[in-house]
C-alpha cells in the first residue's frame, strides 16, 4: 500500500537507456489504496494543474461500434517530470462474448529525455483515479456526519466508488446498492460484506430506487443510463450527489430537479460541454453555465466555497481528465521504483 510519494525524479539522469517496466493490474492493486490516492490528489492536484497540458482526447472509429481513444498529457514541472498517454479501446459488442467492453493501457515517458519509463494497466488505473476524484469531492462537499451511501450501478467502477467514499467519509456505516440487474447488486453487496475490509459497515442491496434515494447522505451513480435515475425531489436535505457515468449528451443519471436543487460542482470544465445532465440543463434553461459554482481545483484551493450548511444539496459531476491520470500514474510508478530500491 503506497503513501503519497516524495516528488522526486526516479528516472536515470545518465545518458543511458532506461529499460521500461510493466506494472500489472495485480501490482497496481498492491501499490494503490483509495485513501492514499485521495490524499495524493488533495495535496498535488492544485499545485501541478497549471503545469500540465492536456489536449482534447482523440477518438477514432475502428468499426461501426468500436473505437480507439488517445488521451495524452505532459508536465513542465520538475516535480512531475513525465509525459503520459492513455490508450483505450471501446468494444461494446464484447458483452456477447463475455469480455469487458473497455480495455486500456497507460504509458509513462520521461519529459526530460523522452524515454519510455513504464506501461501499466490503464483499466485498473482509471478505476482508481475516477473513484478517488469522487472520493475527494465527497471529502470536501459531503456532510461530516454522513451515515448512508447509496450506490446506483454495480459495474466494475461501483466497488471502487464505494471504497473511495468510505475512505473519504469514515462516518459512513450503511451502503445500499441498486442496479437494473438486482443479482449484480446483491452479489456486490455480498462481496463487500465478506471482503473484511470495512468492519462496522453494513452492505445491502435494494430494488426500490426512489425509496433508497431518500435515505442517501451520499448518492453515487455510475451507469450508462440515458434516462434519469435520480429524482431530485427524492434527495434528502443535506445530500451529496456524485455523478460519474455520463460522458456524452445523450446520457443522464439525474433529472433537472436534482440539478436545480443542488449547488453544482465539476471535476474540470470539460464537464460543462460533455455531461448530458449539465448540457441538457443549460439547453432547457434549468440553470446557466455560470450557475455551476466551481471545479475541484478551486475547491481545494479555497477559491470556491464548498458546503455552506448541513441542509443544502451538493452535486458533483466528473468526466475525467489527463491530469488525474498522470497523478495516479506518478503515484504508482514512484512507489514501484522506491520499492525496488
Amino acid at each position: 500500500m503506497a503513501s503519497t510519494p516524495n516528488l522526486t525524479n526516479n528516472q536515470n539522469h545518465n545518458n543511458t537507456i532506461v529499460a521500461p517496466i510493466f506494472i500489472s493490474a495485480e501490482s497496481l492493486h498492491s501499490i494503490l489504496s483509495h485513501h492514499s490516492l485521495i490524499q495524493h490528489f488533495h495535496s498535488s492536484l492544485s499545485k501541478v494543474s497549471p503545469t500540465i497540458q492536456t489536449p482534447i482526447r482523440q477518438s477514432y472509429a475502428v468499426s461501426a461500434s468500436s473505437s480507439l481513444l488517445l488521451m495524452p498529457s505532459w508536465s513542465s514541472s520538475p516535480s512531475l517530470p513525465y509525459i503520459g498517454v492513455k490508450l483505450v479501446t471501446s468494444f461494446p459488442q464484447n458483452s456477447g462474448i463475455n469480455l469487458p467492453g473497455i480495455h486500456g493501457s497507460y504509458v509513462l515517458f520521461s519529459s526530460s529525455t523522452g524515454q519510455t519509463l513504464a506501461s501499466m494497466d490503464g483499466t485498473v488505473l482509471t478505476l482508481y483515479r475516477t473513484s478517488c476524484v469522487s472520493g475527494l469531492a465527497s471529502k470536501i462537499l459531503a456532510r461530516n456526519d454522513s451515515k448512508v451511501l447509496v450506490m446506483i450501478g454495480a459495474g466494475a467502477l461501483a466497488p471502487h466508488l464505494i471504497k473511495a467514499h468510505l475512505a473519504a467519509r469514515p462516518s459512513l456505516k450503511r451502503v445500499i446498492i441498486w442496479n437494473r440487474s438486482m443479482r449484480k447488486a446483491s452479489d456486490l453487496a455480498m462481496y463487500l460484506k465478506h471482503s473484511g475490509d470495512h468492519s462496522g459497515v453494513c452492505f445491502e442491496s435494494n430494488e426500490k430506487l426512489e425509496e433508497i434515494t431518500e435515505l442517501g447522505d451520499i448518492v453515487s451513480c455510475a451507469t450508462n443510463s440515458e434516462i434519469p435515475l435520480v429524482r431530485g425531489g427524492k434527495l434528502k436535505a443535506g445530500a451529496h450527489l456524485d455523478l460519474v457515468g455520463s460522458y456524452k449528451h445523450t446520457m443522464r443519471e439525474c433529472d433537472d430537479e436534482a440539478i436545480k436543487r443542488g449547488r453544482v460542482f465539476v471535476d474540470n470544465d470539460a464537464a460543462l460541454v460533455e455531461a448530458g445532465e449539465l448540457v441538457g440543463a443549460f439547453e432547457r434553461g434549468v440553470i446557466k453555465e455560470e450557475d455551476v459554482v466551481g471545479n475541484l481545483v478551486e475547491l481545494i484551493d479555497g477559491k470556491k466555497l464548498g458546503r455552506r450548511d448541513s441542509e443544502e444539496i451538493t452535486v458533483f459531476k466528473s468526466v475525467g481528465s489527463g491530469i488525474v491520470d498522470m497523478l495516479a500514474a506518478q503515484l504508482v510508478y514512484e512507489a514501484y521504483m522506491n520499492d525496488k530500491r
